[in-house]
């Protein structure tokens, strides 16, 4: 028999910090998993995935079986993942090319990559690669690559910008990097699922879904919920207290 999800809300705590998201995100990652981590905030993941996980991380510059980040007397400047970031190896690591690298991600050999963003749409569209600012310098990477090509892409942002402004929108308005690729959305306020019926909020840190849904411009519902109004809330909401995994 399938278990019915419910939204938690953590309404006594604020919102998530930087280390409090990436180990929420290596939770999330199922176990025996082949992953690769976007540069920026999603390569803080690897410190949080638990020794016996089997999670296998793969980088763009030719890597599998990446470890946590290099510290102190482990680093090595020639041992870096795709963000130029000292890492450390695994037992049975291994080495490519960087066209071999390519290959694995684009073709569908990844169960989960996790990327930031600029902005998700409600329908899963991901901009991550530039906001269209003439001053700005393009960076799109391997990003199109992992996108189209991972099983499926969780992205790790802030919800809404430093003016307020939402970040999880009904249309991308900065340049795309992938149609309806994003799968889940982990944010320092809420953690979203993304799919055909809709936004659907599952956790939320420091607010409830109510208050999300009076700021955002995309409908979004609780979890178990079939409602997909702007701001309806229904019983499917329970305190964090009634959960036994919250953070």
């Amino acid at each position: 028999m399938s278990t019915v999800m419910s939204t938690v809300e953590h309404l006594d705590r604020g919102p998530l910090g930087r280390d409090e998201l990436a180990a929420l995100v290596a939770r999330d990652i199922p176990p025996g998993s082949f992953v690769n981590l976007g540069i920026g905030l999603p390569t803080t993941v690897a410190d949080h995935l638990p020794p016996d996980s089997g999670v296998v991380l793969h980088t763009e510059n030719g890597m599998l079986g990446m470890g946590p980040a290099a510290r102190g007397d482990e680093i090595d400047p020639d041992l870096v993942n795709a963000g130029k970031i000292p890492v450390t190896e695994l037992p049975g690591a291994s080495y490519f090319h960087h066209a071999d690298s390519f290959a694995m991600m684009r073709g569908g050999h990844l169960d989960v990559c996790v990327l930031g963003a600029f902005q998700v749409s409600e329908r899963g569209d991901l901009a991550n690669w530039h906001t269209g600012d003439p001053g700005d310098i393009p960076a799109v990477g391997g990003a199109m690559d992992l996108a189209i090509g991972a099983k499926q892409v969780f992205v790790m942002m802030t919800l809404f910008t430093k003016d307020g402004t939402p970040k999880l929108v009904p249309e991308c308005t900065y340049p795309l990097t992938g149609l309806a690729c994003v799968s889940r959305l982990y944010t320092d306020l809420a953690v979203f699922h993304i799919g055909p019926e809709g936004v659907t909020v599952t956790e939320t840190y420091g607010t409830s879904v109510a208050e999300l849904a009076s700021r955002l411009e995309v409908a979004v519902r609780p979890a178990g919920s079939r409602d997909r109004t702007k701001g309806a809330i229904v019983s499917h909401v329970h305190p964090a207290a009634d959960h036994a995994d919250h953070l």
